[in-house]
């Protein structure tokens, strides 16, 4: 029971964003090993570098939502466990008796 009430307060899934076919998550060592097209003596493009860093949050964020999902997960069944385990207490306290 205490599972299930513990579910009924997890927040709702979220709707997972739109991703083109051929989308493959960035690798660490893909991030590392990332050079971009030198403009001169002004640097890198701004545009590329932008746009790398938007893929990069996008895939932190894919990340972290999952990490959270992760622990809300063990979160429940930690619950389910503890209510089970006391249950099992009590069932077992009154066939003693």
């Amino acid at each position: 029971m205490c599972a299930f009430l513990r579910h009924l307060q997890a927040e709702p899934p979220r709707p997972a964003p739109y991703r083109a076919a051929n989308y493959v998550p960035l690798k660490p060592w893909q991030v590392r090993g990332r050079r971009f097209t030198r403009r001169g003596r002004r640097g890198v493009d701004a545009l590329e570098v932008a746009e790398f860093l938007d893929r990069v949050a996008h895939d932190l964020a894919e990340v972290y939502a999952a990490l959270g999902s992760s622990r809300r997960e063990t979160e429940r069944i930690k619950d389910a466990l503890k209510c089970w385990q006391s249950r099992r207490v009590r069932e077992d306290s009154a066939a003693r008796e």
